[in-house]
């Protein structure tokens, strides 16, 4: 039972990364309509800058909060060179944000190397389990909640839902829809920039560790149709706790397979769903 308890809360914690990085995955698209492919590289971004800054001396948190605030940063940079340009459609802002994921793995090698690096997370156990994962399971509570206050009960929240609407009219009433969207991509960069900093001190993180992490995210995103939080974070837990049974109870070899036949059978369920519909 005990076993089954550490499995649980491991996979929890997984899950609750694959949720931030599929959570920035349905900010950027419900305002853009952009499927960002560099999501991953955020989250690999500024868990290797978390190394760099605790290498130079800087204590944990203030070290991490900078990492994530160059990972929004980064995902600024991002929407601008993927969408700034006026009359850019979401399919060709999709192949840009492909290349600059591709870009991001030259850059990393060059600063970083190609070998996996980690950090100390926060030290300890509770019943069995690593206290960084119950950190995990909070941080990313406050923080989804604290996004979805944003949407819900603030000016710009209600901005950025109005542009993910309608874009046309956000426009008429004098809403900037490329701000909107540019802002869109920050918060999403500094999501995916908590994710590999909360995972790495888990999970050595690597060039080309994006792969995973925008693959468990988009399976998680691809649940709510890439525009329902909820569901979002609903898709990251379940897919973390499987992967952790998975893991714990057969092998860590067949992990990688889990969310893509997660997101295989979801894609078949919504599209027989669909033919039923039309059917009728």
């Amino acid at each position: 039972m005990a076993e089954l308890l550490q499995y649980l809360v491991t996979g929890v914690g997984i899950g609750c990364a694959y949720a931030l990085t599929g959570s920035g995955l349905v900010v950027i698209y419900r305002v853009t309509r952009v499927v960002n492919f560099a999501q991953g590289s955020f989250a690999v971004l500024a868990a290797l800058t978390v190394t760099t800054l605790l290498g130079a001396g800087l204590p944990h948190g203030l070290a991490e909060i900078l990492a994530v605030l160059v990972a929004g940063l980064i995902g600024l940079l991002c929407g601008l060179v993927a969408t700034g340009k006026p009359g850019t459609t979401p399919q060709t802002a999709l192949i840009v944000t492909l290349g600059l994921g591709v870009l991001a793995y030259a850059v990393e090698i060059l600063f970083w190397g190609d070998q996996p690096r980690s950090f100390a997370g926060l030290a300890g156990s509770t019943g069995g389990v690593q206290t960084h994962y119950l950190l995990i399971i909070g941080v990313t509570a406050v923080v989804l909640a604290a996004t979805a206050l944003l949407f819900a009960r603030t000016d710009l929240g209600r901005a950025l839902t109005a542009t993910a609407a309608d874009p046309y009219a956000a426009r008429i009433v004098g809403i900037d829809v490329l701000r909107m969207g540019l802002l869109a991509f920050a918060v999403g960069g500094a999501l995916g920039g908590l994710a590999g900093v909360l995972i790495t001190p888990v999970q050595q993180v690597s060039f080309d560790s994006d792969v995973a992490l925008v693959v468990n995210g988009f399976s998680a995103a691809i649940l709510g149709n890439l525009t329902r939080p909820a569901l979002t974070l609903a898709g990251g837990l379940l897919l973390g706790v499987v992967q952790a049974l998975v893991g714990g109870y057969l092998s860590t070899s067949y992990q990688s397979e889990v969310a893509l036949i997660f997101m295989l059978a979801v894609l078949v369920a919504r599209a027989g769903r669909r033919g039923v519909l039309e059917a009728a």
